[in-house]
């Protein structure tokens, strides 16, 4: 699915999903159609730029799976900032981060059959406090790692927890700026 109301190509929309969104409802940070997990959506304009273009950071968690096992230099170079290219020449070295392997993630539908490898995999769990564009993919591949799936799991304290693929859960407005840690919303 991808993570938009309208597109000109023939793909799955969130206006697809079975739920009477209110008009003007738009997401909130977007997932790649490579990915999947949390997707925060709001009829109020001002969230984005007060969560995601504001002096706060704010933190998102990704639970990550990759092809092989990563080592301690690898963890390290994640951790501390890696050195990604930019368009043009502009190169962009990401911030630190918090990244632990963690255990597989219990009750995760399983990948498509034929995104399967017969080698070592690890599972991460990656924290940042920015998103550019496949941020989280090219960092796993710089660091010699190939990213077979990418979930985001959290944004602040709002958590996709045991919601199923493709449902929606509504919060209390008040509720949803007290979890995202954005106060001045009015």
């Amino acid at each position: 699915m991808v993570s938009q109301f309208v597109s000109p190509d023939k793909v799955r929309l969130l206006g697809h999903l079975k739920f009477d969104f209110p008009e003007g409802t738009h997401a909130i940070g977007r997932l790649d159609n490579h990915s999947e997990g949390l997707l925060l959506l709001t009829t109020n304009k001002k969230v984005t730029r007060l969560l995601f273009q504001g002096q706060v950071p704010h933190k998102r968690i990704y639970l990550v799976l990759v092809k092989g096992l990563v080592e301690a230099p690898a963890l390290h170079l994640l951790r501390t900032g890696i050195t990604l290219p930019g368009k043009g020449h502009d190169d962009y070295t990401t911030l630190p981060c918090d990244v632990e392997i963690v255990a597989p993630p219990p009750n995760l539908p399983p990948l498509d059959p034929s995104h399967t490898w017969k080698v070592p995999e690890t599972w991460l769990q990656i924290t940042l406090t920015e998103g550019k564009f496949h941020q989280v993919r090219k960092m796993v591949t710089t660091v010699g790692h190939r990213c077979k799936r990418l979930i985001r799991v959290a944004i602040e304290d709002i958590e996709l927890g045991g919601l199923a693929p493709g449902a929606v859960r509504e919060l209390e407005e008040t509720d949803f700026f007290r979890l995202l840690h954005i106060d001045n919303w009015q």
